[in-house]
């Protein structure tokens, strides 16, 4: 007998979710939107990263300590 015989099972929280986003359909855009705002970057331009690398200065390992 396979391990997951029984594939008409749906969980709770399964059941809640898709009724709500049923009733909500205006959660899903909101998702989208926030996904746009926190994650969808514009491409890294290589030569200004590679600029910005080259600009840092090197920090102590200590910057409190005397020379």
């Amino acid at each position: 007998m396979p391990l997951f015989a029984n594939t008409t099972y749906v969980s709770e929280y399964t059941e809640f979710m898709r009724g709500f986003l049923k009733d909500n359909p205006d959660v899903a855009a909101g998702q989208v939107e926030g996904r746009a705002l926190l994650w969808d970057k514009a491409p890294i331009d290589l030569d200004e990263r590679a600029r910005n690398s080259a600009s840092n200065v090197a920090q102590k390992p200590y910057p409190y300590q005397p020379e």
